[in-house]
C-alpha cells in the first residue's frame, strides 16, 4: 500500500514525498488507519519496521484537523532513553515540515541552557512533548508542566522502559492525563506485564501484533566457538576481512558496531582494542550527556567507524550503514539477539552478524538458536589462532549449573529467565540484569 492510499492531508502526504517516503510497511498499513479512527491501539513489532511513522503520521494528521489555540501541549511520547527523544523530533520535524505542528524533546543529563531551551518551548505550548519519564516527571513535580489538555498518549518501545525500571514513573505520569484521550502503546516484545500495563492504561484497544521477531533475512550471521583471549584477535580479523574466505574489508565509511555484556565490560573491551591499534569509541552509562553526544556524533559520522557499546543502542536508535554487528558476549534472551543484530541491513540493505561464542556461553547460544529455529553457522577460527573449544553446549549448561550451586542459588533459579514464549528454557537461562541505567 502506498502512503497516499491512505487517508491522510496533503500536507502530511507533501513532506512524506519530499522525504521519499512512498510505500507502506505492513506496520503503518495496520496501524495508521487504526489511528486515525480514534482508537486505542497496542502495537508489536520489532525495531526497524517502521512503528514510529506509524503513530507519529496520524498524530500529525490528527493535530492538523483540529487546531487548537497553541496554549496547551495536546500530545506526549514517552521514550526510554534520550537519544530517542532527539531521533522522534527530528522525525516529527520532517514529516511536519509543511505543518503548523510544534514539538519540543524533554530529557536529563543536560546543563542550564538546555533545560532553559526545553522549558521554554513547553511554556510556549508545544503541541508534541517527546520526553524521557523522568525528566517529564521532573517538570511536573516542579509544577512546569500542565498535561491536562492531552488528547494524544504514545508510550514507544514500553518493553524497554519496563525493563529499565520506569514502570513507577510511567503510572505517574499518566495519573496527570485525562481520562478521555487516545493511548498508542508500541512494544517490540509483547511479554504478560506489558499487556497488563495496557490493559490499566487504554480502553479497548486494537491490536497489532506481526509475526515473531526473527531475525532479518538480509543478515548473514554466523558464529565462533572461541576461548575468551581469542575474541580481541576476532575483533581485528573481522575488520581486516579475508576475501577468500568470504569476509569482505571494512572500509572506513563502514561502521562496526560491538556489543559487550555490561558497561564494565564495554570498558574492559575498549581498552584491549585501543591496545590493537583500533581507533574505536565506547558508549554506556557512565558516560555523561555531552560525552555520548559526542560518541554518537562520531559514530554516526564514521570519524570513528567502530562503537563498542552496551544495549543502550540495540533498539530504537536509527544508525546507518552498519555494516557488522558484532555480539562480543552472547546476548542474554534471544529477543536482545535480535535487537541487537537489527543494527544492521536496515532499509533493504546486507549485513553481517557474527557472535562469540566461549565455552561458558555455549548453553546461551544454544537458547538463541532453539528460539531461531535454525542453527547459526560455526565459522572456522582465522589462520593463526588456535582451534576454540567444542561446541558442546549441553556441557556447558552442566557446567553452569555446578557454578551456579556452589554459589548457593543452584541451576534451576528463574529469576528473569526467558520469555512467555521460550518458557521451556527458563531453567537453562537465568538472566543477570546488566542492562545500564540511563540517567533521567
Amino acid at each position: 500500500m502506498e502512503f497516499e492510499d491512505l487517508d491522510l492531508v496533503d500536507e502530511v502526504l507533501d513532506g512524506l514525498w519530499a522525504m521519499n517516503f512512498r510505500q507502506c510497511t505492513p506496520i503503518q498499513e495496520q496501524a495508521i488507519p487504526i489511528l486515525l479512527e480514534g482508537r486505542d491501539l497496542l502495537g508489536c513489532a520489532q525495531t526497524g519496521t517502521g512503528k514510529t511513522a506509524a503513530y507519529l503520521l496520524p498524530l500529525l494528521n490528527n493535530l492538523t484537523l483540529h487546531p487548537t489555540d497553541g496554549k496547551y501541549i495536546r500530545s506526549v511520547i514517552m521514550v526510554p532513553t534520550r537519544e530517542l527523544a532527539q531521533q522522534i523530533d527530528q522525525q516529527v520535524e520532517g514529516f511536519g515540515y509543511y505543518l503548523p505542528v510544534s514539538s519540543v524533546a524533554v530529557y536529563g543529563g543536560n546543563d542550564g541552557q538546555v533545560w532553559e531551551q526545553q522549558k521554554k518551548g513547553i511554556d510556549n505550548g508545544a503541541d508534541i512533548i517527546i520526553a524521557t519519564p523522568g525528566r517529564l516527571l521532573s517538570y511536573i513535580k516542579l509544577g512546569l508542566i500542565d498535561l491536562s489538555h492531552i488528547e494524544y498518549f504514545v508510550l514507544d518501545e514500553a518493553d524497554r522502559m519496563l525493563d529499565m525500571g520506569f514502570i513507577d514513573d510511567i503510572m505517574l505520569v499518566i495519573a496527570e492525563l485525562p481520562k478521555r484521550r487516545q493511548t498508542m502503546l508500541f512494544s517490540a516484545t509483547m511479554p504478560a506485564k506489558i499487556r497488563e500495563l495496557a490493559k490499566s492504561i487504554m480502553t479497548n484497544p486494537a491490536e497489532i501484533r506481526l509475526s515473531v521477531s526473527k531475525p532479518n533475512d538480509n543478515i548473514t550471521q554466523g558464529a565462533y566457538i572461541c576461548y575468551e583471549p581469542q575474541k580481541p584477535a576476532l575483533v581485528q580479523f573481522l575488520l581486516a576481512g579475508a576475501p577468500d574466505k568470504g569476509i569482505p574489508p571494512i572500509s572506513e565509511k563502514e561502521k562496526v558496531l560491538i556489543f559487550a555484556s555490561s558497561k564494565l565490560k564495554v570498558k574492559e573491551v575498549a581498552r584491549i582494542l585501543v591496545r590493537r591499534g583500533l581507533h574505536i569509541v565506547e558508549m554506556h552509562s557512565d558516560l555523561d550527556q555531552s560525552q555520548r553526544d559526542d560518541v554518537m556524533h562520531r559514530f554516526k559520522t564514521a570519524q570513528n567507524n567502530v562503537l563498542v557499546a552496551t544495549d543502550i543502542v540495540s533498539r530504537g536508535i536509527d544508525i546507518d550503514d552498519i555494516a557488522i554487528v558484532i555480539n562480543y558476549d552472547v546476548p542474554h534472551d534471544p529477543e536482545d539477539y535480535v535487537h541487537r543484530i537489527g543494527r544492521t541491513a536496515r532499509a533493504a540493505k546486507t549485513g553481517r552478524a557474527y557472535t562469540f561464542v566461549s565455552e561458558e556461553d555455549q548453553w546461551r547460544f544454544a537458547v538463541i538458536e532453539d528460539f531461531l529455529e535454525k542453527e547459526v553457522e560455526k565459522l572456522p577460527m582465522p589462520e593463526g589462532l588456535e582451534k576454540g573449544p567444542e561446541y558442546n553446549p549441553k556441557r556447558s549448561r552442566r557446567n553452569n549449573d555446578k557454578r551456579g550451586s556452589r554459589h548457593g542459588h543452584g541451576g534451576e533459579r528463574k529469576k528473569g529467565a526467558g520469555k512467555n514464549h521460550h518458557k521451556k528454557h527458563a531453567a537453562a537461562s537465568p538472566r543477570t540484569d546488566n542492562k545500564p541505567k540511563v540517567q533521567k
